[in-house]
């Protein structure tokens, strides 16, 4: 699998990534997964953060330091 592949499998749309220590696997393909705290979109190629535990991706560093419980609300920094 490819994530720069597109088609009518879905590819274009909304990937499910399973997250480890250091890496990740895409389950099902897609170019996109969304923030759990800001809900915005995060192309895999700029995924960098995630909590292993909740399996959740964050958008930067500031939304994953609220998605670990280390600062209160929203991550508008």
């Amino acid at each position: 699998m490819n994530p720069f592949d597109s088609g009518p499998s879905g590819r274009d749309g909304e990937a499910i990534v399973e997250y480890f220590d250091a890496e990740f696997a895409v389950v099902k393909p897609g170019r996109f997964v969304r923030c759990a705290v800001t809900g915005e979109k995060i192309s895999l190629e700029a995924l960098r953060y995630w909590n292993v535990e909740k399996q959740e991706p964050y958008i930067d560093a500031a939304a994953a330091l609220v998605g670990f419980g280390l600062t209160a609300g929203k991550a508008d920094a």
